[in-house]
């Protein structure tokens, strides 16, 4: 998977620059645990951390081919996987090419020297690259169609800083952070971002399906993909049909690995039937059933409150899948206290303001899994592509002219202090955004009402709210070194599933009906038939006035850079008497985004500028 950060300066030789280049690199060792590499010239640096799960004797990188009459190098860092590598080694060694590796690194360096930046339209994968061409004197900066994996950049003035994650970008000495006023709204609700945009000023994140080249010029992007909306002909036995079979040679081609496999197993139907396909596709090639993970938190039976978004506990339909698929289950139990201690690792790892306790858990559950395997499958993003949220099956939530994703539940930004609120107006900053998005929806001609609508929910859905859950997936999982994979995030089933009608989404006039008809002959009735169930909450007592509390101390700490931006009279309202929400499990749920703002600007010695 791996991590990789440096450079591009026009203006300068960068030769002797190899004591930053470490820095910047080493910022990414939780990502790299297994090996480390560095290649400087005399204008580009780059730095790499690797985590080996394909060829792991050979593919260490930086990657570098010598090229044209005077051997000019072309150098490449790269991180994620390219399931269709061996086609494309295939193809290339057609063409001429001679390979030294097995690994999927010098397939994509191949690539670019065949196809050049195009090479992406070819890859099937999760990846993030750069790419130094001495040859045309230009960096090319490329992310998958998805965003499953990260990648940011600074433009300079004579070049550019870039890595896998913001704290590369950090410790280079010509980046200075900063925090815009607009910030705010980014901050206090992370799934309002569009695409590339982050709240440090002067950083942004390379779009997915996009390519950002840098030359002498100064830099260029330009999308290489995009959803593109066309008739679906199918009926519905075809279309189950055709789900299926994408499924299968997703989940079969994300199995690929030379390290140990696992899934995540919550009992919902999500991973479950990746878990399912998962250990079809070991059982045919003699490896067994993977090993499975869920996440449970100590006295849950006692503490848990059932909300919209969370209706019912996981544990018992993690043990029933765990038992039909005959997996080697582990189930991790958490108390508040782990959590609590585990707090300050997970929010390095995040770089940006996170989850609370969403973050931690995950970040402890994919610790106990690495103990004993390198990659893990998971089935994150299926409710947004089949349409799995309560708030795509509520009219009352579809119709309003909003993001449906945001329920109903209060907006922090109006917490905001009361000028703040007058110079921001995060009412109007919100309706630009979902304009904005509105907008850019690939729209069917003639389709019209409620098909049309769900058109537009579920690509807003795509956008900023799978964007934080990828976030998330891949910063907690990284900073343990493990690969976790997401065949629902294959772009081919997504241009399927996208062109599909609402009314054939839930035929059997429920949530993701499409996913569930596609696996019924690999599941419980149990798991089949389960409502959706969101990655679970904490509900501890302690946990929830420890929040609370945290937020009060906030509001009287002189030397908090939150509170002074904050109507405190507002918060008290929220903290006194908010309750459950469609999107939030409860008050500290809804209130940690404050005191993960606060914490990330002390952590940076940020103020509003």
């Amino acid at each position: 998977m791996c991590g990789f950060a440096g450079w591009l300066d026009f203006a300068r030789d960068l030769r002797g620059e190899q004591a930053l280049l470490d820095t910047m690199t080493d910022t990414m060792r939780e990502r790299g645990p297994d090996g480390r590499g560095t290649w400087l010239g005399r204008h580009a640096a780059l730095g790499h951390r690797r985590l080996a799960v394909i060829d792991v004797a050979g593919g260490a990188q930086p990657m570098t081919a010598e090229v044209g009459p005077h051997g000019s190098p072309v150098v490449l860092v790269y991180a994620g996987e390219v399931y269709n590598h061996r086609e494309l080694r295939s193809q290339l060694a057609g063409a001429g090419h001679v390979f030294r590796t097995r690994s999927d690194t010098e397939v994509v360096l191949r690539a670019y020297l065949e196809w050049g930046a195009g090479c992406v339209e070819r890859l099937n994968g999760m990846f993030a690259f750069a790419v130094w061409d001495s040859v045309r004197e230009e960096l090319v900066l490329a992310r998958d169609r998805l965003g499953v994996k990260p990648l940011y950049y600074a433009p300079r003035r004579h070049g550019v800083i870039f890595a896998s994650e913001p704290k590369g970008v950090l410790a280079h000495p010509d980046f200075r952070p900063s925090l815009p006023a607009e910030a705010l709204t980014l901050l206090l609700n992370p799934r309002l971002a569009l695409a590339g945009e982050t709240p440090i000023g002067g950083l942004h994140e390379v779009k997915p399906g996009h390519v950002v080249r840098i030359d002498r010029r100064g830099c260029s992007e330009s999308p290489y993909w995009r959803l593109v909306s066309r008739p679906h002909t199918e009926d519905l036995d075809g279309t189950v049909r055709g789900v299926r079979e994408l499924l299968e040679d997703v989940v079969e081609r994300q199995l690929m690995a030379d390290v140990p496999r696992a899934a995540m197993l919550s009992g919902g139907l999500d991973s479950s039937a990746t878990a399912a396909l998962a250990a079809r596709s070991l059982s045919r090639t003699g490896d067994g059933p993977p090993a499975t993970y869920s996440v449970r938190f100590a006295g849950e039976e006692r503490d848990f409150r059932p909300t919209t978004l969370r209706p019912e506990r996981d544990a018992p339909y993690a043990a029933l899948a765990a038992k039909h698929l005959g997996t080697d289950h582990t189930e991790v139990v958490l108390d508040a206290e782990e959590l609590a201690a585990a707090t300050p690792a997970a929010r390095r790892a995040r770089d940006l303001p996170g989850l609370g306790q969403f973050d931690t858990s995950m970040y402890l559950m994919f610790a106990a899994l690495r103990e004993r395997s390198t990659v893990a499958l998971s089935g994150e993003a299926a409710d947004e592509v089949f349409g799995g949220y309560p708030w795509f099956h509520d009219p009352g939530t579809v119709w309003r002219d909003t993001f449906p994703w945001l329920g109903d539940a209060p907006r922090l930004t109006d917490c905001l202090a009361p000028d703040l609120r007058t110079a921001l107006r995060p009412a109007e900053a919100e309706a630009d955004r979902y304009a904005t998005l509105r907008a850019h929806v690939p729209r069917l001609e003639g389709e019209e009402g409620l098909d049309a609508r769900m058109r537009e929910v579920l690509f807003l859905s795509l956008q900023g709210p799978l964007a934080m859950l990828l976030d998330r997936k891949d910063r907690m999982s990284m900073a343990v070194g493990l690969e976790v994979r997401v065949p629902f995030c294959d772009h081919r089933l997504l241009e399927y599933v996208w062109n599909v009608p609402w009314s054939m989404k839930r035929a059997d006039g429920r949530e993701k009906s499409l996913l569930r008809m596609a696996v019924a002959d690999l599941l419980p009735e149990e798991i089949l038939m389960r409502p959706k169930s969101a990655y679970p909450a904490l509900h501890d007592p302690v946990h929830d006035a420890a929040v609370i509390s945290g937020v009060r101390t906030m509001l009287g700490d002189p030397a908090s850079p939150m509170a002074g931006l904050l109507d405190h009279g507002r918060v008290a309202e929220l903290v006194d008497g908010q309750g459950p929400t469609m999107t939030h499990a409860g008050t500290a749920h809804l209130l940690t985004p404050l005191l993960e703002a606060d914490v990330w600007m002390r952590e940076h010695g940020l103020a509003l500028a």
